[in-house]
């Protein structure tokens, strides 16, 4: 149970940081050019942070028993530990997607930015991205898929083992 609790604390805190900039940019982004389908994105990403906020006060709760968890803390953190997952879920498909179709991802965005946006595809960044670089953002993707699941099961277990355990403890 240590070893899981150690897990569980190193990947909430990696995916606090990690979504809370990424969300917090995105929010200001979103914001400062009214694109409100950015908006409604953020929002639902901002269940990522919001998770781990909730898997700290977990993670207090059980370090230091004396300090009882809310009455809200559970149900909400598995509220927003499901859309979490569903993110991380959905990150690990899109993820092997790009590792396994590479090469047809890249053709479709050459095609599509070459028609659409014609000012986008004469950049030399664009000009030089290849196959190698999709798989890399697979990867990346995979991974931050990876860890966003597993640190919600992890704590979701870890709810669920002390709600066990203080029911054990009232009766």
């Amino acid at each position: 149970m240590r070893t899981i609790f150690k897990v569980a604390t190193i990947l909430t805190w990696f995916n606090l940081i990690f979504w809370g900039l990424i969300n917090g940019l995105l929010l200001l982004g979103a914001l400062s050019a009214m694109f409100m389908p950015g908006l409604a994105i953020a929002v639902l990403i901002s269940a990522i942070p919001l998770n781990c906020y909730a898997a700290l006060k977990l993670h207090k709760s059980i370090r230091n028993p004396g300090i009882p968890l809310s009455q809200q803390t559970p149900m909400g953190g598995r509220i927003v530990g499901f859309i979490a997952l569903f993110f991380g879920i959905n990150s690990i498909g899109e993820g092997s997607a790009l590792i396994k179709n590479a090469r047809e991802f890249l053709d479709f965005l050459m095609d599509y930015y070459t028609k659409e946006a014609p000012d986008i595809a004469k950049m030399p960044a664009f000009k030089s991205m290849g196959v190698a670089d999709v798989r890399a953002a697979g990867i990346i993707c995979l991974i931050l898929g990876i860890f966003m699941a597993v640190n919600v099961v992890l704590n979701l277990r870890l709810l669920r083992w002390y709600l066990l355990l203080r029911k054990k403890d009232a009766s």
